[in-house]
Parts: structure tokens; sequence; C-alpha cells
């Protein structure tokens, strides 16, 4: 039905029209500049273009067909990049915008002033290192993230296969330039990335992951011929032979001789300007602007009172002799898998289910989950001794779905905490988050896809808060076993918190970070990823703070769905735009 208007509500009704009109002209622009500086940002990256398929058409498909440099031209091309963005943001007028369109540009904001302020600590990194230097970003660059349904595709991957050699040899040269300021890794680090780097080209040619994983990839996808899959595969391994190999080669012989003048001193406050280095990484990934001693003593009272909990359950299973960590070491022998290939294989059913069953659980605490699927794969052999458990998110078109990828080592190869190390990659953790955060068109393009990277204090922790919130939903109903995993996970990043600050800032040894209860390839970690390891607690204990204060406000109206959705469609925010945020479902709540 079409109601007529009498004179007055017409008036009404045009200024109306009119204050709407001038707000949407006010909204375009921004909106405008979301698009455009997000598209000259994705440009500057391919890898990026490629993971996220940003563009369509020629621009999308030459792209396709290039790998991201690593050079210090291509990181100042960056920061210039981000200045010019921030200069740009700063012309908008705030009081005109939307919600979203002011909770966007705050985000924007301080991403960007990341990367600027960012600039006089690039010397601080190494290129070529065992976590996450060239020498891994490539591998993962096209055997994880490069979409290859299609012959398209498979093209494009021996295209920039082709380009891996220049690229290493750009971190070669970079490592060599650092080496002469007297930037060096410690002596364990230089040596854990030979080792991995010695391996990963210790195979023919035919077997290295940049060709095993391209043959086994093209093989599921049944729109290549498999004559044209022969012939790309052979592609792949003469190039991978002829070019790659040597300059993985060359890599390693410019880092052997760099182990006699390297010690094994691993804080970054062993170089000048270190201490202010080591703050500027924990405020980008904490978000906050709390201190190394702050972080510090929240890690030792957080391993305080985890202990206490864990020596209580482990003392009504029985287990009462030694220390908590002791005990757990013994339930991890107790509960691991044959260090066979059908124990590689069980446990990666066993993940499988897992994510299953937390799936079902899920729909008690979501009620809006990711549409794109969610898979688990083991990590190539030559990075098992290095890598971390992660996840991957899927692509936008629906090419390739989230991915976790665990590390078979070992001391990974235990039924204790596997659960809970799945709710954290998978269900309800990274890939809700993640997978939602992509699929929600309400926010512009750019955090949909994090196109200015990830905020590891709401990312990690939301990881964090997954697990609790598994242990607190009776997901571990009648099995204590599982509840101890649960912990011994938080006790673990308690501990990081502790042993991050303890090697920057303290002076603390490897070995005295291993002695504390971490192993040594996470040591290593924090070693050449200062402050990202602190990111997790104290970004789970906010997300319980903030769970808290809705509860308290809202008292029987609080839903946790409710909460979970104000969090998860606010997407990648720090951690103090997030407060704002829940404050703001609150009073909404309220109303």
């Amino acid at each position: 039905m079409i109601r007529r208007l009498h004179r007055p509500a017409l008036a009404g009704a045009v200024l109306c029209a009119v204050a709407v009109l001038h707000v949407h002209a006010q909204q375009r622009p921004i909106d405008a500049f979301f698009d455009t500086f997000t598209a000259e940002w994705v440009r500057l990256s391919p890898d990026q273009a490629i993971a996220s398929r940003y563009f369509a058409g020629a621009e999308q498909e030459a792209l396709e067909a290039q790998l991201t440099p690593s050079t210090h031209e291509w990181r100042q091309k960056r920061v210039a990049l981000a200045r010019r963005g921030l200069e740009q943001l700063r012309t908008f007028d705030r009081a005109g915008l939307t919600d979203v369109q002011r909770v966007s540009a705050d985000l924007m904001a301080w991403q960007l002033g990341v990367v600027v302020e960012g600039e006089q600590y690039e010397d601080f990194g190494f290129p070529l290192e065992q976590f996450g230097g060239v020498n891994i970003n490539l591998v993962n660059a096209l055997t994880i993230t490069h979409p290859l349904n299609t012959e398209k595709d498979a093209v494009n991957y021996v295209a920039r296969l082709r380009q891996v050699a220049t690229r290493m040899e750009e971190a070669t040269s970079e490592a060599i330039q650092l080496a002469e300021k007297g930037k060096l890794p410690p002596r364990f680090i230089l040596g854990a990335t030979i080792t991995q780097m010695e391996q990963f080209i210790g195979t023919p040619a035919a077997q290295n992951p940049f060709v095993s994983s391209f043959n086994d990839r093209m093989a599921a996808a049944p729109a290549i011929p498999e004559a044209r899959r022969e012939a790309l595969r052979a592609q792949a391994e003469q190039i991978t032979g002829s070019q790659i190999y040597p300059a993985w080669r060359n890599a390693v012989a410019v880092l052997r001789p760099l182990q006699g003048r390297a010690t094994d001193v691993a804080g970054l406050s062993r170089f000048p300007g270190g201490a202010e280095a080591y703050a500027y990484n924990l405020r980008r990934f904490t978000s906050t602007n709390l201190t190394a001693d702050q972080i510090h003593q929240i890690g030792q009272r957080e391993v305080a009172r985890i202990n206490e909990e864990m020596d209580t359950i482990l003392k009504r299973l029985g287990r009462t002799q030694g220390s908590v960590r002791d005990r757990v070491e013994q339930l991890k022998k107790d509960q691991a898998y044959p260090l066979t290939e059908e124990g590689r294989l069980q446990i990666m059913r066993d993940v499988d289910g897992f994510i299953r069953d937390a799936q079902q659980r899920s729909a008690l605490l979501f009620d809006k989950t990711p549409r794109a699927p969610v898979v688990a794969r083991a990590f190539p052999r030559f990075r098992e001794a290095n890598a971390a458990a992660n996840y991957n998110a899927p692509s936008r078109d629906g090419s390739r779905p989230g991915t976790f990828q665990i590390p078979l080592r070992a001391s990974r190869m235990t039924r204790f905490g596997l659960k809970t190390l799945v709710y954290h990659e998978t269900v309800p953790g990274h890939h809700f988050q993640i997978a939602l955060e992509l699929e929600n068109t309400a926010n512009p393009r750019f955090r949909q896809i994090r196109a200015l990277g990830g905020i590891s204090a709401l990312s990690e922790g939301w990881g964090l808060y997954a697990e609790r919130l598994a242990a607190e939903n009776g997901w571990y109903e009648n099995d204590l076993e599982g509840q101890l995993g649960q912990l011994d996970a938080a006790l673990f990043r308690a501990r990081r918190l502790v042993v991050d600050t303890g090697i920057h800032t303290q002076g603390w040894t490897r070995q005295q970070a291993i002695d504390y209860g971490i192993e040594a390839s996470e040591v290593e970690r924090y070693v050449v990823n200062p402050g990202q390891a602190c990111a997790y607690m104290i970004g789970q204990l906010k997300l319980v703070e903030l769970r808290d204060r809705a509860r308290a406000a809202l008292g029987s109206q609080f839903d946790p769905k409710l909460y979970h959705n104000a969090v998860l469609m606010a997407g990648t925010l720090p951690l103090t735009l997030l407060e704002a945020e829940v404050d703001r479902f609150i009073a909404q709540a309220r109303r």
C-alpha cells in the first residue's frame, strides 16, 4: 500500500532526503578511499593478491604469475604508501561517518601507524631463519596459498617457481648486508636454519615439496589433463633442481661462516636500541601499552594459578609423584601415537574427528558460523622440527578451504592436548574468526581479507579463548586428561609471557627458557619473532574480561551467542578498539 503524504510531512521528507544525501556524500568518499587504497596496497604484493584473489580479469591474471619481492626497496615503497594513507585518512571528518566507517578508519590508522613506526626497527629482523624467513615464506606461498584448480593455476605456479631463486638471492644479499652491520642471529638460530635448509635440498628435486606438493595438488584437479600435468611437473622438477637448489646452497654457504662470528646471546637487548625495538614489538603484537615487566609479572601470576589447578586434577588421576611438569610429560608419553606411518595417519584421522565433533557442539554457543570448510594437513617433513601448528585462511572465491597445519614431530605425536590444539586452530578458534571475517560483507574489503595484516592479540587471543570456552562448556566431560590438556595449553601460553620477556629484556638464555618448560623449537621461535608469543594470553585475558563485563551489565539478558557475534563481527581490531565495540554492544543490549 502507498500512503499519500500531507504537505508538511512531504516537506519534512524532502529535508530528510537532503540530509540523507548529505550523509551519503560524506560516506562515499571514505568508502571509495578504503577501496582505492586497499587496491594499491594489495597491488604492491602479488602474494597477497593471489591468496585473496583480490582483483579480477587481466590485472589478477598478471599478478598470479608473480612473487612478492623481499627487499629493502620493496619495504620502503610499502612504508611510503602507509604514510600517504595516513595523510589521506586525516582529511575525513569523523563526525559524519557511520559506526562501521569510523571503526574501519580507526583500524586503518592503527595498522598503517604500525607499519610506519616499524621502519626504524627493520634491521632487528633477519631474512633467513627457521621459523618465518624468506626460505619458509617462499615455500608456503606456493605449496599452501597458491590456488591450484585449473590448468592456468598450474601454469602460473611454474611461472612463480621460476622467480623463487631470485627472491632467495635477494634475501641472501640482505643477510650479508645485515651481517656487515653486526646484526646477526644467535649462533643456535643460524645452526637451526642451516640444518633445515640442508634438509630441504637433501632429496632429489622430484621429491622436494615444490614438486611433490605441486604434483599431488594437480592430481586432485580433474580439469588438468594427465599429459599436461606431467609436462608441468617435469618443468617444476627442472626449475627446482637447476635454479632453486643452487640458490639454497648459496644461502647456506653465506650463513655457515657467520656461526663463527655469532654468539648464543638471544635477546634483542644485545643490540643498541634493542629495548626500544622490543617495546615496539610488544605494542604491535599485544595492541596494548603494557611494559615487558608488567607482562612478565602477569605470566608469573598465571603460571602459579594454572599449576595449582593442574596439580589438583593430576592427583584425582592418581598421579601424585613429581612436579606438575614431570607428571604431564609422563602423561604425554602414555598417550603417544606410534612413531610410524600408521601413527601419523591415525593422529590425522583423530584430528578430523575432533573438528567434526566441535562443529556440532558449537551450535549451542554460536549462531554465526563460516560457510567455508576447514581441513587439516600435516606439515611437510622438512618443516616438522621447527614449525608451529597454524591456520591458513580460505580464499574468498571458495577455491581454497581454511587449512590447519600440524607438525608431526615426536613431541606432537600424542593425544595429550590434541583436542585443545584443534579447538584453537579450527573450530571454534581461528577458523571461526578468520573465515567469518572474510565472509562479513558489512565491513570494507580491507578488513574482510586482513589486507593490512592481522592483529595477534585478537586473533591469537580468540584462539586461546576458544580453548577455554570448550572447557567451560563441558567439551571435556568425563575426560580429565582432556581437561589437563587444555590447562597445559594455557600454562604454555602463560610461560610464554615469562620466557619471551625474559629472553629479550632480562638476559635469559636458550637453556634457561627450556628449563622453564618451553621446548627448544618454541624458544627459537620467540628469538626470531620477538613479542608475538605474548599476544595469546594478553588477548585471551581481555576477551574474558570483556565477556565478564557484559555478563555483569546484562545479567539475565546476557547471551553468549550475542557476545560472540559482537566480537566476531567486529573482526580484527586492536584490543582498545575491541573494548569500545563491546561497550557499544552492552549499551545497545540494555536499550
